[in-house]
């Protein structure tokens, strides 16, 4: 049954990573599902309340590190709130209107367009506003892909 529950966990875990670059795919939800896999089909020996307690911590930095990456980003570049929002919603249409390069291009747009539109912004600002963004969701890539790393080695380490 380990073969099983490793093989269960493993893939929980590789569709957590790939909703590193897809934002509709919610990692945080695929890496615990990890866990509880393993431990239904196995067991969940090893993985004490001092586990779930640092795990449930990592979760919360997930969630923040994904907020906070944007929010700096856009606001470092001299963004409003408005470029924000626009950065999360083409952050989340992006990928689905241009299959593959929508997860770059749409965060940038978004931001871009709420700039224009919204906040009225010249052309200069809201082009500043949309690198901010891409910056903020690569560093948000990065930050949150080691935070994910992290968990599953502390895993390892756990039930070993």
């Amino acid at each position: 049954m380990e073969i099983i529950a490793w093989i269960a966990a493993g893939l929980s875990f590789a569709i957590a990573f790939a909703g590193l670059v897809y934002p509709v795919i919610p990692s945080a939800l695929f890496i615990m599902g990890g866990f509880l896999f393993y431990g239904w089909i196995d067991s969940f020996e090893g993985m004490n309340v001092l586990f779930w307690i640092i795990q449930i911590l990592f979760l919360v930095l997930l969630f923040g590190a994904d907020t906070l990456s944007n929010l700096v980003g856009v606001k470092k570049f001299g963004g409003s709130k408005a470029g924000m929002w626009g950065s999360t919603i083409g952050l989340l249409v992006g990928p689905f209107l241009i299959p593959v390069a929508g997860i770059l291009v749409g965060p940038f747009l978004g931001a871009v367009i709420a700039e224009l539109v919204v906040s009225r912004s010249g052309w200069k600002q809201s082009f500043k506003t949309g690198i901010g963004s891409l910056v903020g969701f690569l560093t948000s890539v990065v930050t949150k892909g080691a935070i994910m790393v992290l968990m599953i080695v502390l895993f390892i380490v756990f039930i070993r």
